[in-house]
């Protein structure tokens, strides 16, 4: 669906840092983080920040 990359930057992250991200979301999961990652969401898609 999303993820924490998605909404912290997208194509502008290199991919060192994407996966830095993803690992980062993976050893500190948590609902609170879930919640707000699904609130940038909709901030990043409407946005278009760090899209093509």
């Amino acid at each position: 669906m999303t993820g924490l990359w998605q909404v912290s930057g997208r194509s502008q992250l290199s991919w060192d840092e994407a996966i830095r991200l993803d690992l980062y979301y993976v050893d500190n999961w948590s609902m609170a983080q879930d919640l707000t990652i699904l609130a940038k969401t909709a901030r990043a898609v409407l946005g278009g920040r760090g899209a093509y």
